[in-house]
């Protein structure tokens, strides 16, 4: 079993919302499942209120403890697979990773063909359907990672 660590920008909408819909979909792929930010603020805070929306709707939720964290450099190393939401955060964290461990950080959608190399839009800003639109993306994200460990092809560690 394996660790992923799911990252966005400040780690209130799209990272959370990956960590919960990981967390019903493929728990039993990977041990840990965690979210962090390149840039959450460093004291911590609760997921957006218009994405734990979405996420009830969509029949997922997070822990009541849940808190936004940043990405601290040093645990890039503990996890086999960090799936970024923007090109941003992956040239982010690399910068900060040592070389042997740049194959692991990749974009979320680079497990779905169809958007391999596009960035999970940011729905902070938009309209609340914008969530719906984000876990409509995991969701495809997170089955592929799901038909890629059955069929023994997703190869981590």
């Amino acid at each position: 079993m394996a660790a992923i660590l799911l990252v966005c920008t400040a780690n209130i909408c799209r990272s959370p919302m990956a960590e919960a819909i990981f967390k019903a979909r493929l728990g039993d792929v990977f041990k840990t499942i965690a979210s962090a930010g390149v840039h959450a603020d460093p004291r911590g805070g609760p997921v957006d209120a218009r994405a734990s929306s979405a996420l009830a709707r969509h029949n997922y939720s997070l822990e009541r403890k849940w808190r936004s964290r940043r990405v601290q450099p040093e645990e890039l190393g503990q996890y086999d697979l960090v799936l970024t939401m923007e090109a941003e955060h992956v040239d982010a964290l690399r910068a900060k990773a040592a070389p042997e461990l740049h194959a692991r950080i990749l974009l979320l959608t680079d497990f779905v063909p169809e958007l391999a190399g596009q960035d999970v839009p940011d729905p902070y800003f938009g309209p609340p359907q914008g969530f719906d639109t984000v876990i409509g993306m995991i969701e495809r994200a997170a089955q592929r990672l799901l038909t890629e460990s059955r069929e023994g092809r997703l190869r981590l560690g």
